[in-house]
C-alpha cells in the first residue's frame, strides 16, 4: 500500500486547471489522448491492465497541459496536487542555491513522470523548465493513488516510478562524487541513446534539448570542461558532433570508459 497522502481538498476533475502560468494552456483529453491509446504506454503507466481498468484509469486523466519552451510546469514551493506524464517534448528540473545559481538536477523526455517530488511534503520541491514546447497528462494524485488501491499493477507502478527516482539520485550523487570528465560524460550520452532506444528512436543519433550548459550544470562541470570533454571524445571516434546533433560511434567504446 501507498503511504496515506496529507489531506488535501477533493480535485475537481471537471474543471479546467486553474492558475496557468503565461502561455500554458489546458486541452480536454479526446478518445486518442488516453492511456490506453497512448504510444508511450510501455514505458509510461502499466501495459498489462484489463479493459475495465484501463477505463478507470482513462477517466481520472481528463486535462492535457501545453507548456511553451523556457515556462515552468511546476516551480518549487508551489502545492503538489498532480504528477504529470510528459506526453511530448523535454523538460528539465532544476533548484536554486542560496545566491541564485541554479542546479539542473534531471532532464525529462516523453514517457517519463514530473512531480514525484511533492508527494511527501504537499509541495515541489523543484522547478520543471520546458526544453521545448512539451505536452504533459494531467494525474491528480488523490485519485491515482485511490485507483492504485484497486488495480495492483498501477500500484506496482507508482513503486517502481518512485524506485527509480531513487536510484537516479543515487546515480547522480556517483556521477558528482567519483567520475572523471569523460566518465560523466559517457554516462550521460548512454543513459540518453537507452531511453530514446526505448522509446523507439535511434540509440546513436540523437538532437541534444539541452545546452552543453544545463548539461555541465547537471554534470558538476564547468560549460568548458564540457566543451573540451565532447572534443576529446569526438577525437579518440566515440562520437562526432555538430552543434546539439550527436552520433554515437562507438557505444562499446564509451561504456569501457566508464568501466562497463
Amino acid at each position: 500500500m501507498l503511504a496515506s497522502a496529507p489531506t488535501r481538498p477533493t480535485a475537481r476533475l471537471a474543471a479546467v486547471p486553474q492558475s496557468l502560468p503565461a502561455g500554458d494552456r489546458a486541452e480536454p483529453v479526446t478518445s486518442r489522448g488516453k492511456c490506453s491509446k497512448c504510444t508511450l504506454r510501455n514505458v509510461c503507466l502499466p501495459v498489462n491492465l484489463s479493459e475495465q481498468d484501463s477505463c478507470k484509469l482513462d477517466g481520472i486523466v481528463r486535462f492535457h497541459r501545453i507548456v511553451k519552451r523556457g515556462q515552468a510546469l511546476h516551480r518549487s514551493g508551489d502545492s503538489f496536487e498532480s504528477l504529470f506524464a510528459l506526453r511530448s517534448g523535454s523538460f528539465k528540473t532544476l533548484t536554486l542555491h542560496r545566491d541564485g545559481r541554479e542546479q539542473v538536477t534531471g532532464f525529462q523526455m516523453a514517457g517519463e513522470m514530473l512531480g514525484l517530488d511533492g508527494i511527501a511534503t504537499d509541495h515541489h520541491t523543484c522547478d520543471a523548465i520546458a526544453l521545448e514546447d512539451s505536452t504533459v497528462c494531467v494525474i491528480p494524485f488523490r485519485h491515482l493513488e485511490k485507483l492504485s488501491q484497486e488495480v495492483a499493477s498501477l500500484q506496482h507502478q507508482l513503486h517502481r516510478m518512485m524506485s527509480q527516482e531513487i536510484v537516479r539520485e543515487h546515480g547522480v550523487m556517483m556521477l558528482l562524487g567519483s567520475m572523471r570528465a569523460e566518465e560523466r560524460l559517457a554516462t550521460f550520452l548512454l543513459n540518453l541513446s537507452q531511453r530514446l532506444l526505448a522509446r523507439g528512436y535511434s540509440p546513436s543519433e540523437f538532437h541534444l534539448r539541452m545546452t552543453r550548459e544545463e548539461i555541465g550544470s547537471y554534470l558538476g562541470m564547468k560549460l568548458e570542461t564540457v566543451s573540451r570533454t565532447f572534443s576529446r571524445l569526438q577525437e579518440i571516434g566515440l562520437i562526432t558532433t555538430q552543434q546539439k546533433q550527436i552520433r554515437i560511434l562507438d557505444h562499446v567504446g564509451l561504456a569501457k570508459i566508464i568501466g562497463h
